[in-house]
């Protein structure tokens, strides 16, 4: 058995709690951090494809479902063991993945992740930005928006490409959101003050839009034609927002050791949950996606070939002779803005998270431009509007990391134990076996077997509809516990044992 400081790794002997006393209340810090998060576009933008599986009321069961899963699964243990203990997950982690372990998971894990979301923030305001100007956004992967909105544009204009126009502005915004989140916290903080009050002000707008001037009726018409089950209240409809929801906050989730070691209490942990995450799930989906389904009631053709996605609708709200008109293209333009803290807050991230586990914090800028470079380019292929599959990756890649962490949590009586020896094999096998049923309905997975993952009516169009984010994170708590019970786990290093949340 290790024992001193020697057998302790550099990012853990370096590891500060936060103090009691520069501890605050919910309501500054927790709650309007999560809520930040679903604020952002890229969450509900494109949420509609629950349409493709039930009716309005399904989807909206489903908004509550996925934030209270989001909210006791997804977040309560990490946040409470960020409050006991005052450290962030990247430390918390290493007595489920042991200290040697916690290195790559969750430590270099997350700030890979983050890659993956800086492409999606750098796709999303590049494409909003042209959008608002008037210009569609054209990459590799085709025309992301519906079609009619740039009817006056020939085939050609419109096919897919390379677009000199789109690979510009993706540049442009992203080295300048990679600039300010590597300059460090404080700059982040200063984009995200004003950031909230933006998308409220535009979701509350859009949803009146469409009670007063969309079609619900005909929506629901319209669905029962393409074969779609609208009579029952909860249905695949409801897994599928499950599915979307949880997977999007699957790192958001786990992250909450970082934002709750600045709360003072148990309270603190469970009502900046409730409001933060349920509440605002509940408020930013409901809004999405009755603006969807009022907006569309208005469209012409089949359901099948329908976009679905909020920002189409809310060109469909607002048009002028078929086109969208100035207000539609203001709204684009402030989504874009709006989705510059996200963005900031994803290559603070990824130059943090990767510089303070390899142990170069002088490189921290370095790190962070090179790693927005990589989700630039992910951008410019449009591979980052493809977010049902991606949301799908995250929720299998994080789902069993919490519930590996769940099962730790309670095997310690509700404590956080101290970092582990080594590697903590018990934790890589739960997370191994989870990520496998998390991706086990994936679109990237379906298309790898050869399944045609469009068609609807197959075994594979119901299978992707399951949250099997949820499922790896129930998978991976088992796994975790069965292996820790008949295997065991590694010894506990040398570590202060007082909680930091001790009066």
């Amino acid at each position: 058995m290790a024992n001193g400081n020697a057998a302790i790794p550099a990012y853990l002997r370096t590891a500060t709690p936060v103090p009691r006393e520069k501890r605050s209340p919910w309501y500054v810090n927790t709650a309007p951090s999560y809520a930040g998060i679903f604020l952002w576009i890229a969450f509900y933008d494109q949420l509609g494809e629950a349409f493709r599986y039930g009716g309005l009321w399904a989807v909206l069961i489903g908004a509550v479902f996925a934030g209270a899963a989001c909210h006791l699964l997804f977040y309560y243990v990490p946040g409470l063991l960020g409050m006991q203990t005052g450290l962030p997950l990247y430390i918390v982690g290493s007595s489920t993945f042991g200290a040697r372990g916690g290195f790559l998971i969750p430590g270099i894990f997350m700030g890979l992740l983050q890659i993956g979301w800086y492409s999606v923030a750098t796709y999303y305001s590049t494409k909003l930005i042209l959008n608002g100007l008037g210009w569609p956004a054209i990459t590799p992967y085709g025309l992301a928006e519906d079609p009619k909105t740039f009817s006056h544009f020939s085939a050609e204009q419109l096919a897919p490409r390379f677009d000199p126009l789109f690979i510009g502005m993706a540049l442009v915004w992203g080295y300048a959101f990679a600039l300010v989140g590597g300059l460090g916290i404080q700059y982040v903080a200063r984009v995200a003050q004003f950031f909230p009050i933006v998308p409220i002000l535009l979701l509350l707008i859009g949803g009146v839009q469409a009670w007063w001037y969309g079609n619900f009726t005909q929506f629901h018409q319209l669905q029962e034609k393409a074969g779609v089950d609208v009579a029952d209240p909860i249905n695949l409809a409801t897994l599928f927002i499950m599915q979307m929801v949880v997977g999007f906050f699957g790192t958001a989730g786990a992250v909450g050791a970082d934002f709750c070691s600045n709360n003072r209490n148990e309270d603190d942990v469970k009502w900046g949950g409730v409001f933060g995450i349920w509440l605002a799930v509940i408020f930013t989906a409901g809004l999405a996606l009755i603006t969807v389904a009022g907006a569309f009631g208005n469209a012409q053709g089949e359901f099948s070939k329908m976009s679905l996605r909020y920002g189409d609708a809310l060109a469909m709200l607002n048009t002028t002779n078929g086109r969208p008109n100035w207000l539609a293209k203001t709204m684009l333009i402030l989504f874009a803005i709006g989705s510059m803290a996200p963005a900031c807050f994803c290559s603070f991230i990824i130059g943090n998270s990767l510089s303070t586990m390899l142990a170069r914090p002088q490189a921290r800028l370095p790190i962070t431009l090179a790693g927005a470079t990589i989700g630039i380019l992910i951008a410019m292929t449009g591979a980052s509007a493809q977010l049902a599959p991606y949301f799908g990756l995250i929720g299998a890649s994080f789902g069993p990391v919490i519930g590996a962490m769940i099962a730790d949590f309670a095997l310690s009586a509700g404590r956080w134990s101290g970092p582990r020896e080594g590697i903590n094999w018990a934790g890589y096998g739960a997370w191994f076996v989870g990520f496998l049923v998390g991706i086990s309905n994936n679109d990237v997975v379906g298309t790898l077997l050869g399944v045609d993952v469009q068609a609807s009516g197959t075994w594979w169009h119901t299978w992707r509809a399951h949250p099997t984010g949820i499922y790896s994170l129930i998978t991976g708590a088992v796994v975790y516990y069965l292996l820790a019970r008949f295997v065991g786990l590694p010894a506990r290093l040398p570590w202060p044992t007082r909680d930091s949340s001790a009066p």
